[in-house]
């Protein structure tokens, strides 16, 4: 089992920025990759990064690329998504997940993702 708890959200104005984190404990955090998700009110879950277990490759939605950063500290158990640029279209819940070693499947779909954390708010107003 891994555990994962999200932190960092909140209300922050267009154009601003944000980082969220994603606390892991549980099994050998650096076994998994990590992936970064949200869910805008009445919107299915969407994919926004992911970092593979190696801490590269990664990978982004296009509606975030050059603008979020994902990154992770194994050390700290820890994966990042420093958010710039912020618009209102990026107000969500964000979940961070992670995929199990060996998981067949791309890292912008849910289905390869075993664990979950239950989310931070992010709120951006215009």
């Amino acid at each position: 089992q891994v555990q994962l708890v999200e932190s960092g959200g909140g209300l922050v104005q267009t154009g601003g920025s944000l980082r969220l984190s994603c606390a892991a404990s549980g099994r050998t955090f650096s076994n998994y990759g990590m992936g970064w998700f949200r869910q805008a009110p009445g919107e299915e879950r969407e994919f926004v990064a992911a970092i593979a277990w190696t801490g590269g490759p990664t990978f982004y939605a296009d509606s975030v690329k050059g603008r979020f950063t994902i990154s992770r500290d194994n050390a700290k158990n820890t994966v990042y998504l420093q958010m710039n640029s912020l618009k209102p279209e990026d107000t969500a819940v964000y979940s961070c997940a992670a995929r199990s070693p060996g998981a067949l499947g791309s890292y912008d779909s849910v289905r390869p993702y075993a664990y979950w954390g239950q989310g931070t708010h992010v709120t951006v107003s215009s």
